[in-house]
């Protein structure tokens, strides 16, 4: 599946979902205008009419918000990726952000301490707990 400017397509509202909210919301909108019309002539249709319009009307603007809460709460954060750089000779630990082009055991800048080649070993995302306790079963 294919990501768009806003993230996944999980996190995207379908297209059809859209057209048919957006014309039940236009007929329900016909309605009412039809309502207005036969108020003098029908007032049983009218009454009809008025109904099934603000049905229509409130169903779609539910559909839609309710549409929208979903996918502001499907939205997931990347956590950060880190990168642990190690020197062999000293022992000196350094911890930064995930580079393009880093490795496991890819010598990098050296060491603050004894100027001897730092080594990266480990690269990870952070996970926070927080969010590991809230999907327990």
């Amino acid at each position: 599946m294919s990501k768009g400017k806003n993230g996944t397509q999980a996190t995207r509202i379908s297209s059809l979902v859209l057209l048919i909210i957006f014309i039940t919301l236009a007929l329900s909108l016909t309605a009412l205008i039809l309502a207005a019309n036969a108020i003098v002539n029908d007032p049983v249709v009218a009454g009809w009419l008025i109904l099934i319009g603000f049905v229509g009307v409130a169903l779609s603007t539910y559909v839609i918000l309710q549409t929208r809460k979903r996918v502001a709460r499907l939205r997931i954060a990347i956590p950060p990726i880190t990168t642990n750089i190690e020197c062999k000779k000293c022992g000196f630990k350094s911890v930064r952000e995930f580079q393009r082009g880093d490795y496991v055991f890819k010598e990098v800048e050296p060491c603050q301490k004894c100027t001897d080649k730092m080594m990266i070993t480990a690269i990870f995302r952070e996970v926070k707990e927080k969010d590991k306790e809230r999907y327990r079963f």
